[in-house]
């Protein structure tokens, strides 16, 4: 076994965990789930079958990663955050045949108890503060809060606010790495550095 896990977790046989991966206390993990490397599995989280979670993702206490899910490399699901995969759910009514995927792309911050409404994508490096309800696609590297979510800002991949306009143009730097960022037309980009 190349990753680690809590003898209170449950490991259903067939899912794939890639190496490096911590699995903490009452963690169950559904067989068809796929989870990469080095990632971290707080205590008390579902993974469903139909998930795949990429490296190095981090998932902290109470999150229920449910089916129809993608969190890609680098992802952050603070703790007790939720994932829907039904859009109008009834008890009466069976609705798995309607799920709605939900794509986190890589480098997403999803803050503490924060809900992503399903059929939604998360981009890149996006930060998504405590408690906000996202019930829309998301930018990447943008700052969203409240219910429902706005968006107030950018963030660096540094996860540091960036001084820039909600709209419109702009440069700016990241306070600790110094990367620049650039807005046009509505979107931020970050600028590579030359040799």
């Amino acid at each position: 076994m190349s990753y680690t896990a809590h003898p209170s977790a449950i490991i259903d046989e067939g899912a794939q965990i890639g190496e490096g991966t911590r699995i903490w206390h009452w963690v169950h993990v559904s067989p068809q789930a796929r989870i990469g490397k080095g990632c971290s599995l707080g205590q008390n989280v579902y993974v469903g079958n139909d998930v795949e979670i990429g490296n190095n993702v981090k998932i902290q206490n109470n999150v229920s990663v449910y089916d129809a899910v993608t969190l890609e490399d680098d992802v952050f699901c603070g703790p007790s955050m939720v994932f829907t995969n039904v859009y109008n759910p009834r008890s009466a009514v069976a609705r798995k045949n309607e799920y709605r995927r939900t794509l986190i792309r890589q480098g997403a911050t999803l803050g503490a108890n924060c809900t992503i409404v399903c059929g939604n994508t998360i981009g890149r490096y996006a930060f998504v503060g405590a408690g906000a309800v996202v019930n829309k696609d998301v930018l990447d590297y943008a700052l969203m809060v409240g219910v429902p979510a706005r968006h107030i800002g950018w963030m660096s991949e540094f996860g540091e606010q960036l001084d820039l306009p909600v709209n419109g143009s702009g440069e700016a730097n990241c306070q600790h790495t110094a990367t620049r960022y650039v807005l046009t037309d509505g979107r931020v980009e970050k600028m590579e550095r030359r040799p």
